[in-house]
């Protein structure tokens, strides 16, 4: 009886290394890697522009930056929407 359950158990794990487990994620593995050679491909010298690119100044975008850092410094105080468990009101 054991020497069956023990053949099972090997065949039903030999079987399982048979299954293929990602078709999905295989189907479009490497897309990212393509689209850039093509992209590349497309105009190679694109590095080589020296017309400013349009968007923000530089005094707008530095002190979003500095303000976006600051705020990891001195997170917003958590704000207690249901007040589950908290005091209305404040007492």
């Amino acid at each position: 009886m054991t020497t069956k359950l023990l053949v099972i158990a090997a065949l039903a794990g030999l079987l399982a290394g048979c299954a293929s487990t990602t078709p999905n994620y295989d189907a479009r593995f490497g897309d990212a890697v393509r689209d850039a050679k093509r992209k590349m491909t497309i105009n190679p010298d694109a590095g080589r522009n020296t017309d400013q690119a349009l968007g923000m100044d530089g005094r707008a975008s530095r002190e979003s930056l500095l303000r976006y850092h600051d705020s990891y410094k001195t997170p917003p105080p958590a704000v207690n929407v249901i007040n589950i468990g908290g005091a209305i009101g404040g007492k």
